[in-house]
């Protein structure tokens, strides 16, 4: 049999056909590929004694190539593809307006609330973490976390200040 090279020249037109064939017009290149790469195991695969050699390396091709395509239709099939419009819409949880910080640091200041009382109105107001998530987050027990809140909306509530109403 004929060196690979001399192989991939001489049916390079009819791989381009079968590609033709196919309606494949996005990924040109990538189905030629798969193309030669058909070409190359229908060459390693031959059986002289079977037929004609052209006749098989075509269907062999073909074959590779429309397994491909059912492939990437599944794949299409399964995935959603994100624009950029997406992505403009999602807001992460995580971050926090730095005037919405200073305010709360704001009213916690003029509450007279405690170091760890603030603590609690920025891990609840500012992030929404439960009693437990801000235990194992100052590594303290979650009863000392519901007296910092217990605190603090003594400390709200009895100064009838604007926070209080807001979140709590």
């Amino acid at each position: 049999m004929e060196s690979f090279e001399q192989l991939a020249t001489q049916y390079t037109p009819m791989i381009y056909q079968i590609i033709r064939s196919l309606n494949i017009y996005t990924n040109k290149q990538e189905f030629f590929q798969i193309g030669l790469i058909g070409l190359w195991e229908a060459s390693e695969r031959f059986d002289p004694e079977k037929g004609n050699f052209t006749n098989y390396a075509y269907t062999f091709i073909k074959g590779r190539m429309m397994s491909e395509l059912t492939s990437n239709r599944k794949y299409d099939d399964t995935t959603t593809k994100v624009t950029e419009e997406f992505w403009e819409y999602i807001e992460d949880p995580c971050l926090s307006s730095p005037l919405e910080e200073e305010q709360l640091l704001a009213y916690c200041q003029s509450a007279n609330l405690t170091e760890n009382q603030t603590k609690w109105v920025l891990y609840h107001c500012l992030k929404g973490f439960t009693t437990n998530e801000i235990a194992a987050i100052e590594q303290v027990t979650t009863s000392a976390v519901k007296n910092w809140r217990a605190g603090t909306k003594q400390k709200f509530h009895s100064s009838s200040h604007p926070l209080f109403t807001e979140y709590f």
